[in-house]
């Protein structure tokens, strides 16, 4: 397909300046707007769409799991923090404080959630008294805010929205089984809507949720090689009940204290979207998430019966499900193809008086450029069709890329190599904080998750026994 090199160039080379091509799309596309606070950003209706459909496909697989929703407070008080030691030692860089309100400085300072696992736990120790008020699940979709020095739309802003689960449980099986299986709804959520093949697995002590006792991470490889924390799943134990008393007269007569599991996912994860499927020409959007899976763009919308046709066909499709849209602006055809390349919806069908009158519609995939003929009469399956082919090349072409970047190291100059090459790399750790801290000084790769289920010999650091196989990576 030919490219138009003038509208092209409105966005960065992907190849030669990816940060700026991100940039780029984010804000071409009307996906996002910097907010007038340092590191906020706007999300516009295009992405907030793509949101809104991950909350619905998300939203129905916790609902699946036992799991309500609620809403907690934004504001916690400062007192609440400092319960859980290692949490508020993990967050206080991090932490917005309100010390003033109603014109008087307050005589508890308020913070801002970064997370709600200490307010969560003083409405827990309320309800949980008996063993029967257990497995507590809930979820809360909110926004929540960490006082990032750095920040890039999406992937790391002050203010984010999200959705954190917090459940309590009887025994420590069944909290951690919860943390397991939301780890694994969560994989099978990436991968078979936002079509992002992720790799799951432990974290290590230093890169654990702060105050958890183990935390399961999803890492995606980004367009450039670097890994995007997708998700995170946490073991809490006893920790936070301990804090906060959340305990319980067991069917044995005997008080204990429960078990708690936190999870959560973000707004990050459009920008995932973005960079895992992007291209030259700008978005790639799976189908399942897209705000718009079909356009339509009248060819000659000028002439009698065209527009009718192509309203026609859209209703038609709007009844078997699609998401569609005409585009009946006075723009040229050649730039409604480029603008809507750009935004990355799935399929495009174009529709003229010479289609009309050969019963045909033209079909244009995003995700290969494929253009083909088929008869306007089987528009719905063709459609529907298409949007699941695209849906499953998607993924298969993402994980085709990743594999073909996941090398292995028994060293640190192998370590260095593959990063730099824009690669995931396993390595042997020997479970030593100084190898992992050396890791990475010397690399600015990270721990991202153990792989699981394999083993090495050495650690690529100190050359002693390895205890893991962990995935290095640098990391947004």
């Amino acid at each position: 397909m030919a490219k138009d090199t003038q509208f092209v160039g409105q966005i960065a080379d992907i190849e030669k300046d990816f940060p700026q091509w991100y940039t780029d799309v984010v804000l071409k596309t009307k996906m996002v707007d910097y907010g007038p606070v340092k590191g906020t950003m706007v999300i516009r209706p295009y992405a907030y769409a793509i949101w809104e459909n991950i909350q619905r496909e998300m939203d129905k697989r916790f609902k699946a799991e036992g799991v309500e929703n609620a809403y907690f407070p934004l504001l916690i008080p400062m007192s609440f923090f400092t319960k859980e030691a290692e949490h508020v030692e993990g967050f206080a860089p991090e932490v917005a404080v309100v010390t003033v309100g109603g014109g008087e400085t307050l005589a508890e300072p308020l913070v801002i959630r970064p997370t709600s696992e200490t307010i969560i736990g003083s409405m827990y120790s309320k309800w949980v008294q008996s063993y029967r008020d257990l497995p507590l699940k809930i979820n809360q979709w909110c926004n929540v805010m960490r006082w990032e020095k750095t920040t890039r739309p999406f992937l790391r802003t002050s203010e984010f929205l999200w959705q954190e689960g917090h459940t309590a449980h009887a025994t420590a099986q069944e909290a951690e089984e919860m943390t397991m299986r939301m780890l694994a709804v969560y994989k099978e959520f990436a991968e078979n809507c936002l079509a992002i093949p992720v790799i799951t697995g432990k974290k290590t002590e230093k890169e654990k949720f702060a105050g958890a006792v183990a935390t399961y991470g999803m890492e995606a490889m980004m367009h450039d090689g670097k890994s995007l924390q997708a998700g995170t799943s946490h073991y809490l134990g006893q920790n936070f009940a301990n804090a906060f008393n959340i305990k319980f007269l067991d069917a044995d007569g005997v008080q204990k204290a429960a078990y708690t599991t936190s999870w959560g996912t973000s707004t990050r994860m459009i920008g995932g979207i973005i960079m895992t499927h992007g291209d030259e020409r700008g978005l790639v959007l799976p189908p399942v998430v897209a705000p718009v899976q079909c356009v339509i763009v009248p060819i000659a919308a000028h002439k009698a019966g065209v527009s009718e046709n192509c309203r026609a066909l859209a209703e038609r499709l709007q009844k078997a499900g699609v998401r569609v849209k005409v585009d009946d602006s006075d723009n040229s055809p050649g730039w409604k193809f480029n603008e809507w390349e750009m935004k990355g919806v799935p399929v495009r069908l174009e529709l003229g008086p010479r289609d009309i009158e050969s019963g045909k519609m033209v079909c244009v995939r995003r995700d290969t450029h494929e253009k083909a003929e088929y008869a306007l009469e089987n528009a719905e399956t063709v459609v529907t069709d298409l949007l699941s082919a695209v849906q499953k090349n998607m993924l298969e072409s993402a994980r085709a890329r990743r594999d073909k970047r996941i090398v292995y190291a028994d060293g640190m100059a192998g370590i260095l190599s593959a990063v730099e090459g824009g690669n995931f790399v396993k390595a042997g750790w020997c479970g030593k904080r100084e190898c992992e801290d050396k890791i990475k000084e010397q690399t600015a790769a990270t721990a991202r998750v153990y792989a699981e289920g394999e083993r090495a010999e050495r650690c690529a650091v100190c050359g002693g026994k390895a205890e893991h196989m962990v995935v290095f990576a640098r990391a947004y």
